[in-house]
């Protein structure tokens, strides 16, 4: 019998751990010709999440959970949480409803065909109209820049087969970006369109900061735009202002006095204009070092505190 894992990674989700692991168990028990395993991965919360997750390990052997010692952020987590779990095939899933645990027996029917990734798509979505036009912008730019086919609307929710899973275990990648690295790495990719709902209950932990290092890690680690962007248009600069002190010194030739009483204020406003180019590329520049900095390190993952109903291996 193939046993299907499903890893649910969660921070703060007092209000969705216990719905959402009894829709599961309700979802896989109808599949009765597959044996499951469900993996909550907790990123440390500060309310009653691990109180209630102990509970619904205690009350069934098959869903195991692993508790971080603190909040390694939103990408490390789950990609750690997916290399720990033992099924045939694991499936990514959100604590908080957004991704349709309907679509479950979708992917196994996708995978029985042989493809070894199924990623959920999302079409449309009943969260912010603006956000999800932001998204979609944000997914058609970085999917023109990257010298990797993006997968656009892809959160990381889907299927993915055992051989994948040993890929990732092995890639030893600090900074993972799931999202990219199956673009980048994954076989026989399958999409499955669907439309995310709302959050269950609770509110969203994403804000412009988690947004923000989403899209830097997505440009620093496969696109060269930035880097290109910034050497094109410093010699673009360079020359201009070049070409602008031979027209100063024509001036200044022709008119001495109107050069002096006319030229200060251009001058001003093009060394504040090169400036700030120059903070802005320099700042870029500095998102690519953090990301290799972060890689050279090569600090662990997470770090666990505890394990439940893993004694069984």
């Amino acid at each position: 019998m193939k046993k299907v894992s499903i890893m649910v990674p969660c921070y703060n989700e007092e209000e969705n751990v216990v719905p959402i692991s009894q829709a599961l168990v309700e979802q896989m028990e109808k599949l009765p010709q597959y044996d499951y395993e469900i993996l909550f991965i907790d990123n440390c919360s500060q309310d009653k999440t691990r109180e209630l997750l102990r509970g619904i390990c205690a009350q069934n052997p098959k869903i195991r959970a692993i508790f971080n010692s603190k909040n390694f952020g939103q990408f490390n987590s789950p990609y750690y949480g997916l290399c720990q779990t033992s099924g045939d095939c694991t499936i990514s899933v959100c604590c908080d409803f957004q991704d349709p645990i309907e679509l479950i027996p979708v992917f196994l029917e996708e995978w029985e065909k042989g493809n070894k990734i199924v990623c959920g798509i999302k079409s449309t979505s009943k969260e912010s109209k603006f956000m999800y036009f932001l998204r979609s912008i944000y997914y058609k730019m970085i999917k023109k820049l990257s010298k990797v086919e993006q997968i656009e609307h892809f959160t990381g929710f889907g299927l993915y087969d055992k051989s994948f899973i040993d890929v990732l275990r092995n890639l030893k990648d600090p900074t993972p970006f799931i999202r990219g690295i199956v673009a980048e790495l994954g076989p026989k990719i399958k999409k499955v369109e669907y439309e995310q709902a709302k959050r269950r209950a609770g509110k969203t932990h994403n804000n412009f900061f988690s947004l923000y290092d989403a899209a830097m890690l997505s440009f620093t680690s496969y696109t060269r735009f930035g880097l290109r962007f910034a050497e094109f248009l410093g010699v673009l600069m360079s020359g201009l202002s070049f070409l602008g002190g031979i027209v100063c010194g024509i001036l200044k030739i022709v008119d001495p006095y109107a050069f002096i009483t006319t030229g200060t204020l251009p001058i001003i406003l093009t060394i504040a204009f090169i400036g700030g180019l120059q903070l802005f590329f320099i700042g870029f520049l500095g998102e690519y070092i953090m990301n290799m900095n972060a890689r050279i390190m090569n600090r662990p993952l997470v770090v666990e505190e505890e394990r439940i109903n893993f004694d069984q291996e």
